[in-house]
């Protein structure tokens, strides 16, 4: 009987390691190899050896990209903050405050292709809706995703909106976990409204804008859907992120091996920047 169950301990303990090895470490094992190659996916991998990182360091694509999907990240810092103004007005009790927050986190459950083709519709200059918006008040609207200057601001303005139901769910969840009493406390010593806010509710809820930080730089560093449907990189790479340059270089031109080298290259990166968030995070960051 004893026997039976380490048997079955076994089994269950198994599932997790084999699923790790088969759909995580060998393939990232193989494109570890891959990126030392040259390969197009038609015929065996050449080993060529840092030929692929060394035309990475001197591709000037390479770092066009890498500077988009960092102009892209801008759109973090903003999200965050709107989304934190969004929480704290919907914490309050007001009438109809459930179908407020319904609306806001709406977009979150939609379709993200939906989405994005109807921000295409948006932005268009010739029908868009924000163009007519914006005759209304006497303002000739750009090209917004057909010009090179507003291409890449008219996709932070879609990046905002698309993580801000999300951000602002999480924010509302710890915004109603700070201890009122702290704030009573703080009123009857004469603190004003903001002063309450700056310092007991932000420091109150840093855990959670330390998550919404790491987790939205991590996922726009990897953006790319919304890019490719909305721009295709375009015009004129304006606004090819790292990972839209990495899909063109795999499936595009195949070139596997330098893809792959791409791809490490960037994960080296998350890497780099995660960590450095969580060691700065010391200085900000509040537990209790």
């Amino acid at each position: 009987m004893k026997r039976k169950e380490y048997l079955w301990a076994y089994l269950f303990v198994s599932a997790p390691i084999v699923g790790f090895l088969l759909f995580a470490f060998i393939p990232l094992s193989y494109s570890v190899y891959v990126s030392f190659t040259e390969y197009s996916g038609y015929q065996p991998p050449v080993f060529n050896g840092t030929d692929n990182y060394a035309k990475l360091m001197n591709d000037e694509l390479f770092w066009k990209t890498m500077y988009n999907t960092f102009y892209a990240a801008l759109g973090i810092p903003i999200g965050m903050a709107v989304a934190l103004g969004i929480a704290t007005a919907l914490n309050q009790k007001i009438r109809g405050i459930g179908l407020f927050r319904t609306l806001f986190f709406l977009p979150t459950i939609s379709s993200v292709i939906a989405l994005t083709l109807l921000w295409k519709w948006i932005f268009n200059d010739s029908y868009g809706l924000l163009n007519y918006l914006l005759e209304f008040v006497g303002i000739q609207g750009p090209a917004w995703l057909s010009s090179e200057r507003w291409a890449m601001p008219a996709m932070i303005i879609q990046g905002v909106w698309a993580t801000l139901g999300i951000n602002m769910i999480l924010y509302l969840a710890a915004l109603q976990g700070v201890p009122k009493s702290l704030h009573e406390s703080a009123e009857i010593d004469g603190a004003n409204r903001f002063q309450r806010f700056f310092r007991i509710t932000v420091p109150c809820i840093s855990p959670t804008t330390l998550y919404i930080l790491i987790t939205s730089t991590i996922a726009a560093l990897q953006d790319f859907p919304r890019f490719q449907i909305m721009t295709e990189g375009g015009p004129n790479y304006s606004t090819t992120t790292i990972v839209y340059y990495l899909f063109q270089n795999a499936f595009r031109y195949m070139s596997m091996g330098y893809a792959s080298a791409i791809a490490w290259m960037l994960g080296l990166l998350i890497l780099v920047i995660t960590l450095l968030n969580f060691w700065l995070s010391r200085r900000w960051v509040h537990y209790e």
